[in-house]
């Protein structure tokens, strides 16, 4: 067995967890973090002889650093993943050479996106590389949704590729999912707004820092006019996600639509705002 522990998040996962589960047979140390499954995620990951821990789920952020700091793991490593990710051949031969006495603190691996049709999403994917290896003591994630990784210390990159099947539940749960990150993407944004925070296009680009950087791109691009246009365009011809077919451009698609979510729930929760303040004023005017 590999000196690593492994960390699942899972929410009604019945369908996608047994994969995952086989996928890390090797691991003598498998935590499956609930968020109050109601299905069979539970009895799957009790008879693979997972260790689980039940939590209500508030925001990813939030939700994954309670973890790293309670759940006790095994291992001075942990390699996290979501159910519907598997650990592919490649990635496993790394991880049996892996040298647990590196200086580094955690490694970035490179995660292969497939689409419904298996095509394997490389132009298409915008950011192919995250942390998912690390010493939990020296990890932390910051945002609501679609967290930024903060890491207090020096981080490597680790060969082999994590297989991510983000459309295995259909087109009707990928919508469903994302218009729910729509919700706090939002909510990030209106609080930027109101903070006023300030981002930098000199970090943007030549930061070499990648949380700070990805950080002042994802501020930046959310001032920009037309951002869903934008995305597509991005996505389709300078990373050519034509190159991928049909399931490139679809996937390019998608994921404008996503944006447009974002842009129709912020303009929501301002235009609310407005009627609310209007409504204070007109009520405290003392007219009846």
């Amino acid at each position: 067995m590999l000196g690593i522990s492994v960390l699942i998040l899972t929410k009604n996962e019945e369908q996608d967890l047994p994969g995952c589960l086989a996928s890390v047979q090797w691991c003598d140390d498998v935590h499956v973090f609930d968020s109050l499954s109601d299905d069979k995620t539970l009895a799957i990951a009790a008879v693979a002889g997972a260790t689980i821990t039940s939590r209500k789920f508030e925001n990813w952020s939030a939700h994954q650093n309670w973890g790293l700091q309670n759940i006790p793991f095994k291992h001075s490593w942990v390699l996290y993943i979501d159910a519907d990710e598997r650990v592919s051949e490649s990635l496993y031969q790394a991880l049996q050479a892996f040298d647990t006495t590196t200086a580094n603190v955690a490694f970035e691996i490179q995660r292969r996106d497939f689409a419904w049709n298996g095509v394997w999403l490389k132009h298409s994917q915008i950011s192919p590389f995250y942390i998912r290896l690390f010493r939990p003591q020296k990890m932390r994630y910051e945002r609501l949704v679609n967290p930024l990784s903060v890491v207090d210390g020096q981080v490597g990159k680790l060969k082999g590729y994590l297989d991510h099947y983000p459309f295995s539940k259909g087109f009707k749960f990928w919508f469903s999912r994302h218009l729910s990150y729509a919700d706090m993407e939002a909510a990030i944004r209106i609080e930027e707004i109101g903070a006023g925070k300030r981002f930098s296009l000199k970090k943007a680009i030549f930061s070499t820092d990648f949380t700070e950087k990805r950080y002042h791109q994802k501020g930046l691009f959310y001032k920009l006019p037309g951002r869903p246009l934008i995305k597509w365009s991005y996505m389709v011809f300078i990373r050519m996600a034509f190159l991928d077919g049909v399931a490139g451009v679809t996937y390019a698609t998608l994921q404008s639509i996503y944006e447009y979510f974002i842009v129709l729930k912020t303009k929501e929760i301002l235009g609310n705002g407005v009627k609310n303040k209007q409504t204070d004023i007109f009520t405290n005017s003392g007219v009846d």
